[in-house]
Formats: C-alpha cells, structure tokens, sequence
C-alpha cells in the first residue's frame, strides 16, 4: 500500500487504509480462528466475487495483516492466515459488532457463518454472568466445530474437537441465535440439540444476549 488515503495521521485513518476497502474486516474475521482455504473464506462471504476475494487478500497480505502458509499433510494445501498482529483485530471487529447491534437496522437473522458466530459470542457474553464460572461447551456445526471455554471470566474459543467437555450443542447457526439470542430452548425445531450435562448447556445459553436497541 504506497498510497494514501487520507492525509491524517490518526490511527483510525491508517486503520481504514487497511481494512477500509469492502470485504477486507471481513475477510480477517473468516481467519479469526485459524487458516482457511480460498474456497472457505469465498464459501463464508456471500456476494464476494473470487477476483475481489483475490485482490483484497493480497491487500492485507502487503499490509503484514494476513499471510499465506501450508497447511499439514494430508491436507498440504495453501491457506490464508492472521500475522499475530493481524489477530490483534478481534478486539476492534468485537466493539465495532456490538456498537453497530444496537442499531434497528441490525438483523440478527441474515446469514452468519461460523466465525461469525462464535466471534458474537466472544462479544456479547454477560461478563456479570460470567464471573467465577468454568464451563467446556462443545459446538458442532454442519461443516466447522469449536470448543467453548470459559475460565474466570474469559471466553476462549478455538476450532476443532475436544473430549474433556461438559456438553456438544449442535446445529446450524441460525439454531444457535434462535437457542443463545431469541431464548426459544434447546431440542427443538430449528433450534440447537445438546447432549451431555443439560444443566451446563442452559447455564452456557443463558450467558448471552443481543444489546438494546438506540431509540
């Protein structure tokens, strides 16, 4: 990036100069919890065309934001990743998520991915709730899983498989909003299935909510 947008020199400014360009936040929360193949970062951004996806991942690339590695056999294949600072994102991506719920224009249930999901968990935990509480949940998703676990406080969520866990809810993501945002149950239509230790399952539920809307 040699050009510059703005002739600024507030962060924020510098900050729109890397992930101002449509697609690219998003693209760094698709890598939020690990490297992720083109065809899984395209498959998770509906409307985003494969030579858009193409050029803004070189973007970031060029700005230390993402780089590319192999991944381990058997897979051996190249996959798209968050430098250490490009992870150091989160924090924004979550406060610029929570701040913008609380508009009316927010609809909770347009498409969500995976990522998407679990980075709205990371940012609309009741941290009151949450206190003094260790709970391991399990979340299994058609094509992705993710381990839950909440420790003091601190919710930390990492893709993949675990067995020391109090109990698997499975799902969709749009049954994980209508169980942990719209409080419809668990075992239900359309709604997350849990097994395991139930009581652990609803005191994970019960958790989150959605933030009150402005006027």
């Amino acid at each position: 990036m040699t050009k510059r947008w703005y002739d600024d020199a507030c962060g924020t400014a510098l900050a729109l100069e890397f992930v101002g360009e449509r697609w690219a936040l998003l693209i760094i929360r698709e890598l939020m919890f690990g490297p992720r193949r083109f065809g899984e970062i395209r498959a998770n951004l509906p409307g985003i065309s494969a030579n858009v996806l193409t050029q803004r991942l070189e973007g970031l690339e060029a700005a230390g934001i993402v780089l590319r590695r192999r991944l381990l056999p058997p897979a051996s294949v190249q996959a798209y990743d968050l430098s250490d600072w490009g992870r150091e994102a989160e924090r924004a991506i979550r406060e610029m998520g929570r701040w913008a719920a609380r508009s009316p224009r927010h609809d909770p249930l347009a498409f969500m991915s995976t990522a998407s999901a679990m980075i709205s968990l990371r940012t609309l935990i009741d941290p009151d709730k949450a206190a003094g509480r260790t709970l391991s949940i399990a979340l299994r998703f058609p094509d992705d899983a993710f381990v839950a676990r909440l420790r003091d406080g601190e919710l930390v969520i990492t893709r993949g498989e675990a067995a020391d866990i109090d109990a698997t809810l499975t799902g969709d993501t749009m049954a994980m909003r209508r169980t942990v945002y719209g409080k419809a149950g668990l075992d239900g239509e359309g709604l997350l299935a849990v097994s395991g230790d139930r009581v652990a399952a609803q005191t994970f539920v019960d958790l989150f909510a959605l933030p009150a809307k402005v006027a």
